[in-house]
């Protein structure tokens, strides 16, 4: 409907404001059809807050349109905050207590994307041997899966951090990279950084990177310029002391050799496998095997997606937090849990919940993701709501599930004196997520 079809003076948008009213008295009106009643009319500036809250808290808030929207979804796309705010509002009157606004696009660690990653030259073996073979080309190197690092001489913090070492064409030797121990994938080329004053030069291409992991002692094929270097086992704790670049690179890099290594011989029959398309392919021996017919994901590196979640307390001021035997002492962190074939992560994240520490879950809300290559998962971090608050732990899961007080959080947030627990460290988005949750306050 067009504003031009409702020239309706103000007494008889006032009559009909009391007819809503009214009706709203009579009947529990669907919310979709008292939000479409309101969204084409001025009457709801004629209407009282008491009035307007007690009569919307009786719609029915829970019915969908053929879209899978609720009022509260209408309300928030039309841009009706006033009433998407009184939409929100549950049965037992608790204000709704995820953030209703669009969140900021957060980066978090593992998650910078440096590459472009020209997947169209993957299957171009010719340009890639001359790739690998150009001066310019940045090698990094893996010892069973354990990259080659260096202390960071550039890192002014009091936690001295490392860098990736980085090798070129004349320090790789060409034997290392044919042996058949050796994997070798093409992570991409730099991404051009946009400047109108120096514009690329005709031919000048951007530096490619390769990663190769070996299974054999690759000091004898090395000219290393930094004797300093060594390769970092285990690689965690240690890689979240990279730099934000680099821990984006090593991320690709870790997650597709790791699958290289576990997948060495074909899913589906059993026989060998090729490396192809630049290392994002395995390709079975066997001509008559059925992995060769279409596409298939045994084919492809795998991602493993795992929904991590904050549960936030009925009353928005706690939060719930869980740990696991192996965790430091006193450290607590966000429920997770990997999802399931056929399941939306809306679902997963309220079926980890009460499978973890019996707390019922109603409404989820998706914040942000992180790859997280140990070897290859992809955490869909998100809040939640929670519909129950008694705890009772599958101690097959997790060994503890509490409830937080936000200064609790704060506390820890801030380095607290006291603080009654620890959480992970920034780089994980667990951190991020109750930091997230956090400012969701005003004053903070």
């Amino acid at each position: 409907m067009h504003q031009k079809h409702f020239k309706i003076s103000a007494l008889k948008l006032r009559l009909w404001a009391s007819w809503i009213v009214f009706e709203c008295n009579k009947h529990v009106l669907p919310a979709s059809l008292l939000h479409l009643l309101l969204n084409y009319t001025t009457i709801w500036a004629s209407l009282g807050r008491t009035t307007d809250r007690r009569h919307v808290l009786r719609c029915d808030t829970f019915l969908v349109n053929k879209s899978a929207q609720t009022a509260y979804d209408i309300a928030k796309f039309w841009g009706h905050r006033h009433i998407a705010r009184l939409l929100a509002k549950t049965e037992n009157k608790c204000q709704r207590i995820l953030p209703s606004d669009r969140m900021e696009e957060h980066e978090n660690y593992f998650a910078r994307e440096v590459f472009n990653r020209m997947s169209e030259k993957r299957s171009d073996s010719k340009w890639l041997e001359a790739k690998q073979s150009s001066p310019d080309t940045v090698f990094i190197l893996f010892f069973n899966l354990n990259p080659l690092v260096s202390a960071s001489v550039e890192s002014k913090t009091a936690h001295p951090g490392i860098k990736l070492c980085r090798l070129d064409a004349s320090s790789v030797n060409k034997e290392l990279l044919q042996k058949s121990g050796t994997t070798v994938i093409f992570l991409g080329v730099e991404k051009q950084r946009s400047s109108s004053s120096s514009p690329p030069k005709e031919g000048n291409e951007p530096t490619a990177w390769f990663a190769l992991n070996t299974d054999d002692n690759p000091m004898d094929h090395l000219q290393l310029t930094n004797p300093n270097s060594f390769f970092l086992k285990p690689p965690m704790p240690g890689l979240l002391k990279l730099s934000e670049a680099e821990a984006g690179i090593i991320a690709q890099a870790s997650s597709v050799l790791a699958w290289h290594n576990r997948y060495s011989f074909c899913p589906t029959c059993g026989s060998n496998t090729n490396v192809e398309e630049g290392g994002y392919k395995r390709t079975c021996f066997n001509k008559d095997c059925r992995s060769r017919q279409g596409i298939h994901n045994t084919c492809y590196p795998r991602v493993d997606p795992v929904v991590i979640m904050l549960v936030i307390h009925p009353d928005g001021n706690q939060c719930l937090l869980g740990r696991k035997k192996t965790f430091p002492a006193g450290m607590f962190s966000c429920l997770a849990g990997f999802i399931e074939p056929g399941e939306a992560i809306e679902d997963a994240v309220r079926r980890e919940t009460e499978e973890e520490s019996g707390v019922k879950v109603g409404p989820v809300q998706y914040v942000s993701c992180q790859p997280w290559p140990m070897p290859s998962s992809l955490m869909i971090g998100c809040l939640a709501v929670a519909m129950s608050t008694d705890i009772k732990v599958d101690e097959k899961e997790i060994e503890e599930a509490r409830w937080f007080t936000r200064q609790q959080v704060i506390d820890v947030i801030v380095k607290g004196t006291k603080p009654a627990f620890t959480m992970p460290p920034r780089q994980a988005i667990a951190h991020q997520l109750v930091k997230h949750w956090i400012g969701m306050s005003s004053n903070l």
